[in-house]
């Protein structure tokens, strides 16, 4: 009984003296963060302060792009359009398609004496052309030539259903193994003009022959505004991709 006693008075003893000390300040039992843990935290405020800074940068470079982007794109199709100076030359060639521009513009050349020829690129008909419901594009092609003024002496076809401009280029260089030729002008679309100097330089190298190609504008857009025109994207960026794989692939 003494024992027990003697231990109630002890408990209340120390409950006594734990009022006197008040209350235990918030958090002294909890567990100290490790040191892992207190590394990361000014790690991760550092990250959280780069991406900030990233986005902040990616969203002026956004406007930045946003105001200027008709300079910019303006610069662009100036940088990609290829129109040589021109010089007298022994032939004229209108390559396939282009019906709109190609041939008038070989037939404005021709009128201005810049060579005493003219060579037809014969692309592959079309399955309505076989059945006779539509006018294939050489033939097409050389009705407007002759329309134009061209005499018909003056027109030469080459190739054999040719499907691209590469193929094009290959006729032009069995052409060239029985016509001793030195200068050619390839009148073009505006886009068109860099892939069709780029491959008929390549392919027709070994022949010496020079290359000049000249810059046709178009109706539906202008180098200074193709953006805005369905026609004009879809060009620029057909020819983009096109000259990327003829690099690839020749």
């Amino acid at each position: 009984m003494l024992k027990a006693e003697d231990k109630g008075q002890r408990g209340e003893a120390w409950d006594q003296r734990a009022e006197r000390r008040g209350p235990r300040p918030e958090g002294r039992d909890q567990k100290p963060l490790d040191g892992g843990q207190e590394a990361a935290a000014p790690m991760r405020r550092r990250w959280a302060g780069r991406l900030a800074l990233c986005l902040a940068g990616l969203c002026l470079l956004a406007s930045g792009l946003y105001f200027l982007r008709v300079p910019i794109l303006r610069c662009a199709a100036n940088a990609w359009i290829i129109n040589d100076p021109l010089q007298h030359a022994d032939a004229i060639v209108v390559l396939g398609g282009g019906l709109e521009t190609r041939p008038f513009a070989a037939a404005r050349l021709y009128r201005d004496g810049y060579a005493p020829r003219i060579l037809v690129a014969r692309p592959k008909a079309s399955p309505t052309d076989e059945m006779g419901l539509t006018t294939r594009d050489a033939d097409t092609a050389r009705a407007i030539l002759l329309k134009e003024g061209v005499p018909d002496a003056a027109l030469i076809g080459i190739g054999h259903d040719v499907q691209s401009t590469y193929q094009e280029s290959l006729a032009v260089g069995d052409w060239l193994k029985s016509n001793h030729a030195t200068r050619l002008i390839i009148p073009t679309d505006v886009f068109h003009t860099r892939r069709v100097r780029w491959v008929f330089r390549k392919q027709l190298n070994h022949t010496g022959v020079n290359v000049m190609v000249q810059a046709v504008p178009v109706r539906e857009y202008t180098e200074a505004d193709w953006w805005r025109h369905e026609q004009g994207i879809i060009a620029f960026q057909n020819e983009v991709v096109k000259s990327l794989y003829y690099h690839l692939k020749y």
